[in-house]
């Protein structure tokens, strides 16, 4: 049984990462009916939360149904930090996050995200204040280094874990890579099989398929993986996983039928949480990877992008199920 302090995930848990503008409520909802055993908000700026920013508030909005979750903040403000782990707590999640692991540019030059992979010492200094300030078991989500000069991830490992942290979610790229190149998980290998190491090491990078978390899960030893790519527009991925740990057999890719019924939630749920406006526009960049694949579709995904009117945009994916009703699903991929 794999732990967070004392919230329980199960033997081998699969884990939604952060993202920006994708893992919110509608989306988390999908995703843990599909079979995520945890799952995080997207992260959420301590400045905006110490401010009252509306846009901050609202992410720290959880469901009973989403937990375990944890919410996850930025900052590079020691104070800043302290009194956001007070508001998070408030909120009652089961486990507070911090990124260190953001590459953009407008989070990192503020010293934030993966910015403070530049200065270890502070990143140390910010969560052991954190870790005082709250109840709540804290984790950290970080990458490997800010470049392949600077890869101190085992020496950072062992620090944030001597000061409290409760679990190690390692991206296994660096800063500079962003998103690009190949993710090297054997630096996290080498976290976890640190005599030292005592938390759960949770790695990410690079894993879309079930073949590939049974692959790394078996090579590198970790305690859990966290997704995130792969999963947008695509919540079926953690069942697929799930099975084909079980059985050593693949499912079959969700038909027609499946997405359009996951887009209607996805779509529904984003319209009462956010308002009409926004969960109507909002949506628009899920579209093309919920129907990425299928012949044609590029007529049907012009019209859901720019309509709308929630009725209509219902109608839509009420015309596009019928039209590609009787396309197999093994022949989109």
């Amino acid at each position: 049984m794999v732990k967070i302090a004392q919230v329980e995930l199960g033997e081998f848990p699969l884990l939604l990462a952060p993202m920006e503008d994708v893992s919110d409520p509608p989306f988390r909802a999908l995703c843990k009916k599909q079979g995520a055993d945890m799952m995080y908000t997207e992260f959420i700026s301590v400045e905006g939360l110490i401010r009252d920013a509306t846009k901050s508030l609202q992410k720290l909005d959880i469901y009973d149904e989403e937990r375990p979750i944890g919410v996850q903040i930025f900052g590079a403000e020691l104070d800043s930090m302290m009194r956001a782990a007070e508001i998070v707590e408030a909120a009652k999640p089961e486990v507070l996050d911090i990124n260190y692991g953001c590459p953009v540019q407008k989070v990192v030059c503020k010293m934030a995200g993966a910015g403070i992979l530049r200065d270890v010492k502070k990143m140390v200094e910010l969560t052991e204040a954190v870790v005082k300030s709250t109840n709540l078991p804290v984790t950290v989500k970080t990458r490997l280094g800010w470049d392949s000069n600077t890869i101190f991830i085992e020496d950072v490992a062992e620090r944030l874990q001597d000061i409290g942290i409760k679990a190690l979610s390692i991206h296994a790229r660096t800063r500079v890579q962003m998103y690009k190149g190949e993710s090297d998980w054997s630096w996290i290998a080498k976290v976890k099989n640190n005599p030292r190491i005592h938390i759960p090491i949770f790695g990410n990078g690079d894993i879309d398929t079930p073949q590939k978390a049974k692959e790394y899960r078996e090579r590198y030893g970790v305690d859990g993986i966290m997704i995130g790519r792969a999963t947008i527009g695509y919540p079926w991925i953690f069942r697929e996983i799930k099975h084909y740990f079980a059985t050593g057999e693949l499912l079959p890719p969700p038909n027609i039928h499946e997405r359009v019924d996951a887009v209607r939630q996805h779509l529904q749920h984003s319209i009462d949480w956010k308002g009409v406006k926004l969960g109507v526009v909002e949506m628009r960049r899920h579209y093309t990877n919920y129907f990425r694949g299928f012949p044609g579709i590029k007529e049907f995904r012009g019209q859901l992008v720019t309509e709308e009117t929630p009725a209509i945009l219902f109608e839509i994916l009420d015309r596009l199920e019928d039209q590609y009703s009787t396309v197999e699903a093994e022949s989109v991929f």
